[in-house]
């Protein structure tokens, strides 16, 4: 954000009123944006932290009155303090707004601020009088004269948004507090209609979700986060076990049609939520089955195949046709599906392809080389794989943790990791690593491997040297240097590398006209999502590169919205809610320093697992979930952190 006129934001005052802009002092939240969209220009911000006004022109008290406004809107009404509280200073305000305000009035907004602030049950209340508060603070002058002049104030140009630290993080953004609450209230299907709303795949999400959510969780700040991502499988669960017919409506059917191609996690969202706004959807897919790599990167020890199909059944009922065994480029070109009268394509493609170790030998053809993508995925398809003993992955990712906890289970007796930083720096989801642990997997750290050593063709051990960590590199972390005269040998019969996937974007020949990068993704408009070729657009790892699986379903939901508009002449432009979404991402609500106030000490409900020496023969599912009582008890942790969010506007 830089400088600005004036800011109250994070419990630090930046006055630089009537001072020349040369000497202005910088404020946080330094990545507020000058530009909300087109040519409108943001020029004040209150939230939950402060006030913050970039411009002369904004009216502090007429921009207060709308807070207000919007945190009695966002208030959920069940305790005295919040839901009559904000009444009555929204009440107050607007009788000063309209020039009817007396000197009582600011008393009682004053009164009733403060009070609100340390008795409200709900977080609506416990922040949302606080920038009122700093406003009649530093700004009392402005409030005065409006009792003065006693002139109705013209209203501002302003767009609220209700956050949370957990919403914010979800890239769905999905409206975790209230799915929660459902679920504490017993109502489990409306929790899990409150979820479709954002994730096309909850059950799926609610396995292999990275959880981003429970990292911004304020409940971890007096005991454990709040086990968001096991809450999600437990309603999709329950709509299984207890054979609901999903209650999912669709808008009236449209006759341009779409296609999708790839059926994994971005490809099946944008076709559901194409689908639900009444699109006849087609996607086109290269394997025997829907998933991408859900269904072929992920083992069903974590998310069993009857899951994710059920869900790709929940879409395809919904209308949805699915192609398999069908590669684009191949079987079938983007031109031909024009052709076919499909008005807009969706490019929608995994990270399939693995990245080279850069170890001479790994292209020469040995027996017992087998690539981590390769290995999962002949696992998943039920495909003859390399036998053997022992086995050794070379990476620190979720697919290096999810190859060497498969090997036991396809019969290998020992299984082996080799990461070249240390455990602290390993990207690998914490809960996978600790299980590997548990399931007898041998970690090595600070380990490089630098050859492959075979014979007859096989390989038989892989040599390796140890590092130590340097100082950080471009990603933030220690950069490992090797240690001289170090070298060691380690014996396998499988060598497995997975240090990173790319994309293959064969389907896109040279003169497609979609625009590629040097990295193998594919360029697209960060708004619109349209690719330089009208009519097609994409999202998931394709443009990212290899990213979570969360990411790509809300590149799916984003890429419907840009589709509809695309398909009814609309300007494709990102709507205000999704804007105002990564704008407040940018500034970020969660705060791991914030001290609660309240206390703690009611830990996270413990989920059953199947015992280490049975899992690691059998592929059935390692987490057993949560029992109905123990989801209650879970969701009734939940502190229910709603903020609220304001921007003033102006057009430029």
């Amino acid at each position: 954000m830089g400088k600005v006129l004036f800011s109250s934001w994070a419990h630090k005052v930046i006055d630089n009123r009537g001072k020349a802009p040369e000497t202005f002092q910088e404020a946080e939240p330094k990545k507020l944006p000058e530009i909300f969209a087109g040519n409108k220009k943001i020029i004040g911000f209150m939230g939950w932290d402060g006030v913050v006004l970039k411009d002369e022109s904004v009216n502090i008290v007429d921009m207060a009155r709308a807070y207000l406004e919007a945190v009695q809107g966002a208030s959920c009404g069940r305790c005295i303090p919040c839901r009559i509280g904000t009444r009555i200073m929204l009440e107050a305000i607007n009788r000063i707004c309209s020039g009817k305000g007396k000197k009582e009035d600011l008393e009682t907004l004053e009164r009733l601020g403060q009070e609100i602030l340390t008795s409200a049950k709900c977080e609506i209340g416990k922040s949302g009088p606080l920038p009122l508060l700093h406003a009649l603070t530093h700004f009392k002058t402005a409030f005065e004269k409006q009792l003065t002049e006693k002139e109705e104030l013209p209203k501002g140009n302003y767009h609220f948004q209700v956050t949370a630290p957990c919403m914010d993080a979800c890239p769905v953004h999905l409206d975790v507090p209230s799915y929660v609450e459902l679920i504490k209230n017993l109502r489990f299907e409306d929790s899990l209609s409150l979820i479709r709303e954002r994730n096309a795949l909850p059950g799926v999400c609610g396995r292999v979700c990275i959880r981003p959510c429970e990292f911004h969780c304020r409940r971890a700040n007096l005991d454990d986060p709040i086990q968001i991502k096991t809450l999600k499988r437990f309603v999709a669960d329950y709509e299984i076990e207890h054979e609901i017919v999903p209650q999912i409506k669709s808008e009236a059917k449209k006759e341009h049609k779409v296609a999708v191609v790839g059926a994994g996690p971005a490809g099946l969202a944008c076709a559901l939520y194409l689908s639900l706004r009444g699109y006849p959807v087609k996607i086109f897919e290269t394997l025997p089955e829907g998933g991408g790599m859900a269904a072929v990167g992920i083992p069903d020890y974590r998310l069993p195949r009857n899951i994710l199909q059920y869900e790709i059944d929940v879409i395809r009922k919904l209308g949805v046709e699915i192609q398999y065994n069908t590669r684009v480029g191949k079987d079938i070109t983007l031109e031909e599906m024009k052709a076919q009268g499909f008005r807009a394509i969706f490019i929608g493609v995994g990270a399939h392809l693995s990245k080279k170790m850069g170890v001479d030998g790994e292209d020469a053809g040995y027996q017992g080389f087998v690539k981590g993508v390769d290995f999962l995925r002949d696992i998943n398809l039920g495909k003859e794989i390399y036998k053997g003993k022992k086995l050794l992955v070379v990476g620190g990712g979720n697919v290096a943790i999810d190859c060497v906890r498969s090997a036991f289970r396809v019969g290998f007796t020992d299984s082996n990791i080799v990461y070249r930083r240390s455990r602290a720096e390993m990207p690998a989801d914490p809960v996978e690593i600790e299980d590997a642990e548990i399931e007898g997997v041998n970690f090595h750290f600070l380990t490089l491997p630098t050859r492959i050593i075979t014979e007859k063709n096989r390989v038989k051990a892989v040599e390796c040297i140890r590092m130590e960590l340097g100082e950080p590199d471009a990603s933030g972390r220690r950069r490992p240097v090797e240690v001289k005269g170090s070298e060691f040998i380690i014996e396998t019969d499988v060598l497995i590398p997975a240090i990173g996937q790319d994309v293959d974007l064969s389907l896109l020949p040279e003169g497609s006209g979609v625009e590629k990068t040097k990295w193998s993704t594919i360029v697209v408009d960060a708004d619109s999502m349209a690719t330089s070729q009208e009519g097609i657009f994409s999202g998931g790892d394709c443009v990212t590169g290899p990213d979570v699986l969360v990411g790509a379903l809300a590149a799916g939901y984003d890429a419907a919205i840009a589709i509809d508009q695309y398909l009814t002449g609309q300007k494709m432009i990102l709507p205000d809610f999704r804007r105002e979404e990564k704008i407040v991402k940018e500034i970020g609500v969660y705060d791991k320093n914030e001290k609660l106030g309240i206390v703690g000490g009611v830990p996270k409900s413990k989920m059953g697992h199947l015992p280490p020496q049975t899992r690691i023969h059998t592929f059935d599912e390692v987490e057993l979930g949560f029992t109905p009582d123990k989801a209650i008890r879970e969701a009734e942790r939940c502190l229910r952190c709603y903020r609220v969010a304001l921007y003033a506007t102006k057009t430029e």
